[in-house]
């Protein structure tokens, strides 16, 4: 059986202008799972700290809406009782995936850089000869992720893409993430050594795909970039002569 892991952010305090929290955005967990558990993946919910909260945003209906929605709203859905049974990363450092997902929302740049136990895990996965993923912020994963086989960054001399540096000024966040000296993903791109390839519009449904390191630029991109990891997953079942 498939094994995947989806890296949710721990972070979840006041970030925007507003006074709301960022944390975990919705539908960049749940459509990926829904996507993962149609084809009978085995999925795992983990957080450095084994905990999280939701980005306050993310739950109204401009982004969480239909089948999403009411998955949910249902407390006894699969993806609910899955969140339940939510792991300390550090537990999981000896377990084998065949995919890891890191999930995003803005409290990853919080968080992410620095989860040494979900870099651990994304390593491993990666050493082993599997796919490695994240979406819109989850880049963030990157940052100070070394490759265990190269002893270099990850994705360097790599092409990744995630959230724009545009949408984050039509969101008007990029004086906070200054402030609280925060990198864009396109910021971890080019430290890490990566090419940054960016989609014609920020809200384009965008995902590229770097051998088994695939990543995806904002919700609207979730579907097509957990679709995209199944290709790749099918495809390594297939050299594998599985």
């Amino acid at each position: 059986m498939v094994k995947v892991l989806i890296a949710l952010t721990s972070y979840n305090e006041p970030f925007y202008p507003d006074g709301q929290k960022t944390g975990v955005f919705v539908t960049e967990a749940i459509v990926p799972y829904l996507e993962f558990v149609q084809k009978r993946y085995d999925v795992t919910f983990a957080s450095e700290t084994g905990t999280f909260g939701y980005d306050e945003k993310s739950t109204v209906s401009e982004f969480l809406s239909g089948k999403e929605k009411d998955v949910f709203d249902d407390a006894n859905s699969t993806f609910n009782v899955a969140l339940k049974n939510i792991k300390k990363a550090s537990d999981l450092e000896d377990e084998d995936f065949d995919v890891f997902f890191a999930s995003a929302g803005h409290g990853t740049l919080f968080d992410y850089p620095h989860a040494k136990s979900l870099q651990k895990i994304a390593a491993k996965t990666w050493a082993n000869g599997k796919v490695v993923s994240a979406i819109c912020h989850g880049p963030a994963i990157f940052l100070n992720l070394i490759d265990p086989k190269t002893h270099e960054p990850l994705i360097k001399g790599k092409k990744i893409t995630g959230f724009t540096d545009e949408g984050e000024d039509i969101l008007k966040i990029t004086d906070i993430l200054k402030k609280k000296d925060l990198l864009t993903v396109s910021q971890i791109a080019k430290k890490e050594g990566a090419e940054y390839v960016a989609p014609n519009g920020p809200w384009d449904s965008f995902t590229v795909a770097d051998g088994k390191l695939i990543t995806g630029v904002n919700p609207q991109s979730a579907m097509d970039t957990a679709r995209k990891i199944i290709a790749a997953v099918e495809s390594v079942s297939n050299s594998l002569g599985k």
